[in-house]
């Protein structure tokens, strides 16, 4: 794993384990979100989730047709011959606490005590997965925090859906044993209709007893960089105004 400045979009896959990994940087920060920054979507409404209608093999067949007709990005989907499907999803990464990362053996770099290190994700960093039309939002969340390398429970995220209409955006959180691929299939392959976002719970509070003590550690240790990177502009800047002030107290008592 490499750590620098940003982070690419990834590829990854649920049903080949083997397969290459994807490539990812990501910007190591230990502030805080500045103002503005935060999670506010305040056109956003939240929709009931849509039943789930069960589609023949000839509609799956015309709908992915359909699909693979319209799609801009060679991210197809496939029928098997048993009547499952697979293809691609798009999931927006909206993380507004930071995420505890734990590094293998060949990313061992970055590593505090206990392996694992703690990093705000930047905002809109989107990772590609590859799945069929079986594995349901509880799978995708867990492939992602995987892909990730994230240490966190993956009870802590949600998977929501993004619908723009009628000027307006709607959002909604999935259930556990929702498809996304089958909700990808029938908004078609533009993320304009349907996106996919990966958030926290939303709790109101946060709930710092379901977090575990390396993570409350780690918290603790992006507190203190916060408060001595904080002290160190203020002296700086009080220290400019000194200089300044004494350069005009200079300037006023200077003979003639």
């Amino acid at each position: 794993m490499t750590w620098t400045s940003s982070m690419s979009s990834g590829y990854s896959s649920l049903e080949e384990e083997e397969s290459e990994e994807f490539f990812f940087t990501a910007r190591t920060s230990f502030f805080r979100r500045p103002p503005g920054k935060s999670r506010a979507a305040p056109q956003d409404v939240q929709k009931e989730s849509e039943p789930h209608v069960c589609l023949s093999k000839e509609e799956v067949k015309e709908k992915i047709q359909s699909y693979n007709s319209s799609v801009t990005d060679k991210l197809k989907m496939t029928l098997n011959a048993n009547g499952i499907y697979t293809g691609f999803i798009k999931v927006q990464m909206e993380l507004c606490r930071p995420i505890t990362v734990q590094s293998s053996q060949s990313q061992g770099r970055c590593a505090h005590s206990n392996n694992e290190t703690a990093f705000y994700l930047p905002d809109g960093c989107v990772n590609t997965l590859h799945i069929s039309s079986t594995n349901t939002v509880r799978e995708v969340i867990e492939a992602l925090l995987k892909k990730f390398f994230v240490a966190d429970n993956p009870a802590k995220f949600a998977l929501y859906k993004r619908c723009h209409k009628e000027d307006q955006v709607y959002t909604c959180k999935l259930s556990d044993r929702e498809h996304p691929l089958y909700l990808r299939l029938v908004a078609g392959p533009r993320t304009e209709m349907l996106s996919f976002v990966l958030r926290e719970h939303e709790t109101g509070e946060v709930m710092w007893e379901a977090f575990s003590i390396p993570e409350l550690q780690n918290f603790l240790r992006i507190l203190d960089k916060e408060e001595n990177e904080q002290l160190q502009i203020l002296r700086k800047r009080y220290a400019a105004y000194r200089d300044k002030l004494e350069e005009a107290l200079g300037g006023v008592w200077k003979p003639g």
